[in-house]
């Protein structure tokens, strides 16, 4: 019991660190639907890993019904998830989400819808995973990594880095960790891709002057 109180503790302090308008672990026992979510999650995980699959399905639904955010009996979820707001959130049944996570509303980790046994997304820990994105497949998502808002993962994303767009790039962030779910920002997210066209345009920009210059020299020499 002591150790479920600890448990409890420790992810309403999780929204509270995350959430400036939190203003009390009560309050958001009480009207937060990301930390019910989770605590019917945990009633049906332990009818599901007792082969009581009916009951575990009921109590999802009636998760789902309560606070919008759909998790299968049988996804597995590590300590401290914060769900912010999480209306349209899709957790599928062998998606695996590691300790200290953060997500958004309308995400989903799902499957592509032809794979067979482990078919949803894997994330590490300290993951963030912003508002709208799709991470789709058996794919894993390393520890400290960031999901743009929006992106639509269909490959691994490594350690310490971040995905953007659809699909989604990945940018690795110098190999430092940066612990993104602490940071909370889904807004300033670098495009690689725009990173890269903006080096080559300035690339372009160096030789055209370079020729403007030869062929300043020739003139005069001619």
């Amino acid at each position: 019991m002591a150790k479920r109180v600890t448990r409890l503790g420790g992810l309403l302090a999780a929204y509270q660190r995350r959430d400036p308008a939190a203003r009390s672990k009560l309050e958001i026992f009480l009207l937060y639907p990301g930390v019910h979510a989770v605590l019917y999650h945990r009633a049906a995980n332990w009818l599901y890993r007792h082969r009581r699959f009916f009951l575990a399905r009921c109590v999802s639904q009636w998760s789902r019904f309560w606070t919008g955010i759909e998790i299968h009996p049988g996804a597995q979820i590590g300590r401290r998830l914060v769900i912010d707001h999480g209306s349209g959130i899709v957790i599928g049944e062998t998606a695996e989400i590691g300790d200290d996570c953060l997500l958004y509303q309308g995400v989903t980790l799902g499957g592509t819808g032809k794979d067979q046994g482990k078919r949803h997304p894997t994330l590490g820990n300290n993951v963030m995973v912003g508002s709208g994105a799709k991470v789709l497949g058996p794919l894993t998502v390393g520890d400290n990594a960031r999901i743009a808002a929006g992106a639509v993962v269909l490959r691994a994303v490594p350690a310490n880095s971040t995905a953007v767009g659809v699909p989604a790039r990945i940018a690795r962030m110098s190999g430092r960790p940066v612990y993104y779910a602490d940071d909370v920002d889904q807004i300033h997210v670098a495009d690689p891709l725009l990173e890269e066209i903006d080096a080559l345009s300035r690339r372009l920009e160096a030789l055209e002057r370079q020729l403007r210059e030869t062929n300043h020299r020739t003139e005069r020499t001619a």
